[in-house]
């Protein structure tokens, strides 16, 4: 990464000036004894319906859900009015819930967040070991809002099914022929969502081609370009939107060396659509943990501010047809707005009969998104790419044969 744009505090300098204008949204709810209860009858026993998409409660029947977070929480000021930082109350502190609690899984070290009031007993949605509630530990940050499922577990089976069935020519047979349903699991993945209000700055040297040409070295020739090099300076404000963060840092526990970058490939997410945050919305579901704070992913982020900046001006250096170097390049955050927001996603994983490595293959549980790792199998690969040849050199010998009898006959 290039140095601080000229007129530019260093990159990060800026946000760390601006975090000392940090203006705290209360996004708690007035729960006096920690659990959510159905607001007609008082009932707790509550469930989140993927079919109603709305919490039912099972006593008086009623159906509800909670105020969606962005305009409850007042977030949805225009992004270009943004000065210092804005941060949801969830993303400064560790809340109690009483209706959750978290469990360390004793085979990957993943901390699972389960509802009280559903199991206290269950599996790890990462390596699918048993837990139990004497490998308890800190429940951690509640968020300040979810995003609840919307797409049907059946249909994340049957996504998951296809992705497999796709590449089934050249997948391990224990994949193809060991699929199991039962092995799908819901869990919601912890996020840092920001708005961001920057200007960026970038500084450098772009080259035109003037001329090409070729000169002769020995038996062969060589190829020559002249060109124009002109300073190429940009100097624009940027509107961010809902860049998501993922906020956990054992994300996958030990199996962080096999696939664990599955999930966060499964962004974008519509996270203007979360509501404010309820235990009621994870029954039936797991939770990773959220141990990631604001100070933890705030260079991340502005890494990711400049990365987008870069792809902005894309379209006005395209006349530099040999390319663009940038000397100096930075940002200035303006303004952020923070959240801390659960996302919903089916989680499948298998490992082979021998050997610990898992794979993962994962559902967007809103937009049916879904990416994977399935294992090759080298012996498939190999008869794929010998197979044409032998079926070539067959019919090259068929016609061979084919022309020497047409010449006996001869």
């Amino acid at each position: 990464m290039g140095q601080g744009a000229p007129g530019l505090p260093a990159l990060g300098e800026a946000t760390r000036r601006a975090m000392a204008r940090t203006a705290v949204l209360d996004t708690r709810r007035p729960v006096a004894d920690g659990l959510d209860k159905c607001p007609r009858c008082g009932s707790t026993e509550i469930g989140y319906s993927i079919t109603l998409r709305a919490l039912y409660c099972s006593h008086c029947r009623s159906r509800w859900n909670e105020p969606n977070a962005e305009r409850s929480f007042g977030l949805d000021a225009p992004i270009a009015l943004l000065r210092g930082h804005q941060l949801g109350s969830a993303t400064m502190d560790v809340r109690e819930d009483a209706s959750l609690m978290t469990l360390r899984c004793q085979g990957c070290g993943a901390d699972v967040m389960l509802r009280v009031s559903d199991q206290l007993q269950a599996r790890c949605h990462w390596c699918r070991q048993k837990l139990s509630v004497s490998s308890q530990v800190a429940t951690g940050a509640v968020p300040d809002a979810v995003l609840p499922f919307a797409l049907s577990r059946e249909e994340a089976v049957r996504r998951i099914g296809d992705f497999i069935g796709s590449r089934r020519r050249f997948a391990k047979t224990y994949v193809t022929e060991g699929f199991r349903p039962e092995n799908v699991f819901g869990v919601y993945i912890p996020y840092l969502v920001v708005d961001g209000n920057v200007h960026a700055e970038l500084h450098g040297k772009g080259e035109v081609t003037t001329r090409t040409y070729q000169v002769k070295r020995g038996d062969h020739y060589v190829t020559y370009h002249d060109a124009d090099v002109h300073q190429v300076d940009r100097s624009f404000d940027l509107l961010i939107d809902d860049l998501a963060v993922v906020s956990a840092r054992s994300f996958a526990g030990n199996v962080a060396r096999a696939t664990n970058h599955v999930v966060q490939s499964l962004a974008p997410y519509d996270t203007d659509q979360a509501v404010a945050f309820s235990s009621n919305y994870l029954s039936g579901f797991s939770s990773q943990r959220r141990d990631l704070d604001v100070t933890d992913v705030d260079q991340e982020v502005e890494d990711r501010f400049l990365a987008i900046a870069r792809a902005r001006l894309e379209p006005t250096v395209v006349g530099y047809d040999r390319g663009v170097r940038w000397e100096h390049e930075g940002v200035a955050v303006r303004g952020t707005r923070w959240l801390t927001v659960l996302v919903p996603v089916w989680l499948y994983s298998y490992s082979p009969p021998e050997g610990d490595e898992v794979h993962y293959i994962a559902v967007n549980g809103r937009s049916g998104l879904t990416q994977g790792s399935v294992p090759v199998s080298q012996g498939k690969l190999w008869l794929a790419s010998c197979v044409p040849g032998a079926l070539v050199g067959a019919a090259l010998g068929m016609l061979g044969l084919l022309l020497m009898i047409g010449e006996a006959l001869v």
